[in-house]
């Protein structure tokens, strides 16, 4: 075990991973640091799968329009895995005069970001997937959107990383980043110091615990996710789906397998939580249930074969944080995803590799800046 790094890695989840790959691709050596004892152990495996701009918040749509066209299209070659990226459109639907006056709007800020979306009627959803329930009113239609599998892909960054050297360790909680003279100088795990003169924070929730130790705070809540696996039905579409309220989310995999998710309106989690407590309960499997069928009634024998369950690093203000630190040199931070940092966590990662070894990066992640939350002077 190699114990000096020139970049080291907290979370071993899909940014975390790509965030190492990349690095070992520029040359650095990397150690990634992960506290549970198996790689992608959080959301990052367990997901929707979608990689989408529509329906995101403005500060985030440069990066995520620069992963679409960026990295997802090549992103199966790169890594030698199939992550099984389809970019088959998103279908965003509403039922409601309310719903719609909601998908508007955010159909108008992605227009003004250079996103193709577009409204189109009940008929023109039909068109496009004609199995879902005749009560959907309208939707809004980005047809760059896509999903992907999370699990390959996660895993596919970590093997490509090890390939180039990384060190991944699990079983090794970071306790504390540590300075000199206001530079980072490594971090601390329970049983182990390690030294690098760059650290990048990627641990999900976990993450402002750890900022803490030196100061910097990103407010985050914890909230249950859950997203259920049907058994294989036929193929009947390609896109990403997804509801103006967020209740419900999926897609048809390569497999034909449906994953899907949704809430029970009950998904916030207290913020210390042991292996006692019950992600996946009747309530939120039900009400994911129901929540699917109203829209998308076929569905009504599909056989459920599992549920995944887990929670997300849920910001206070529903945008992510990938940032470097200006107040401790070598501080990285990239956490606070909200539930959707599946689809624009290969473009974060890359971007702050890109900041690490060059200095500058080609998105523009200003927005995502990690002292937006402090009181304006």
């Amino acid at each position: 075990m190699k114990t000096t790094a020139d970049v080291i890695v907290i979370g071993a989840g899909i940014v975390g991973n790509a965030t190492a790959y990349y690095l070992a691709k520029k040359g650095m050596s990397v150690t990634v640091l992960e506290a549970s004892d198996y790689i992608g152990n959080g959301g990052s495996s367990r997901n929707g799968g979608g990689v989408r701009q529509s329906g995101r918040n403005p500060k985030e749509l440069p990066l995520m329009i620069w992963g679409v066209k960026n990295i997802w299209p090549s992103l199966s070659d790169e890594l030698g895995t199939d992550t099984e990226y389809t970019q088959g459109g998103n279908l965003r639907l509403g039922k409601t005069e309310k719903h719609l006056a909601i998908l508007k709007t955010l159909a108008d800020n992605a227009v003004k970001c250079g996103v193709d979306v577009t409204m189109i009627d009940a008929e023109e959803v039909k068109k496009i997937n004609p199995y879902l329930s005749d009560e959907v009113a309208g939707a809004s239609w980005c047809p760059t959107d896509g999903h992907a599998n999370p699990l390959t892909t996660t895993l596919g960054y970590y093997k490509k990383a090890r390939s180039l050297g990384a060190q991944f360790i699990t079983g090794a909680p970071v306790t504390n980043i540590v300075t000199a003279k206001g530079k980072i100088i490594g971090v601390q795990t329970a049983e182990q110091f390690f030294s690098a003169p760059n650290v990048v924070v990627a641990a999900g929730y976990e993450s402002n615990a750890i900022l803490q130790t030196v100061e910097i705070s990103i407010p985050m809540k914890k909230h249950a996710l859950t997203c259920l696996v049907t058994e294989a039905e036929p193929q009947m579409f390609k896109q990403m789906l997804g509801t103006a309220m967020a209740d419900f989310y999926g897609h048809q995999t390569k497999h034909g397998s449906f994953v899907m998710g949704g809430t029970d309106g009950f998904d916030e989690v207290p913020s210390r939580i042991d292996d006692s407590y019950p992600l996946v309960g009747s309530s939120m499997v039900s009400a994911t249930s129901r929540g699917i069928l109203s829209y998308f009634p076929i569905l009504q024998k599909a056989k459920v074969v599992r549920a995944w369950g887990g929670y997300g690093d849920f910001s206070v203000d529903a945008v992510a944080t990938v940032s470097k630190c200006d107040e401790v040199p070598g501080l990285y931070i990239e956490c606070g995803f909200t539930g959707h940092g599946f689809g624009i966590g290969p473009a974060a990662a890359y971007n702050i590799a890109e900041l690490i070894t060059s200095g500058t990066c080609p998105a523009d992640i200003s927005p995502l800046r990690y002292d937006r939350f402090r009181p304006s002077k």
